[in-house]
C-alpha cells in the first residue's frame, strides 16, 4: 500500500498541507471498465470539493 498519497488539488476536501491526501481511503475508477492504459483515463472518485458537504 501507499504510504504517502499526494495530491495537488488544493479545492478537495482531503486535501492537506504539503499536497497531501488526508483521506481514509482513496477511491480510483477506470472510464474504459476494468483496465486503463494511461492516466488520463482513470478518476478518483475520493474528491469532494471543499465546503460542498
Amino acid at each position: 500500500m501507499a504510504k504517502d498519497v499526494l495530491c495537488e488539488v488544493n479545492n478537495c476536501h482531503y486535501w492537506a498541507k504539503g499536497n497531501r491526501c488526508s483521506a481514509d481511503e482513496i477511491y480510483v475508477v477506470s472510464h474504459k471498465g476494468d483496465q486503463a492504459k494511461n492516466t488520463e483515463e482513470t478518476d478518483c472518485k475520493t474528491f469532494k470539493p471543499e465546503g460542498n458537504w
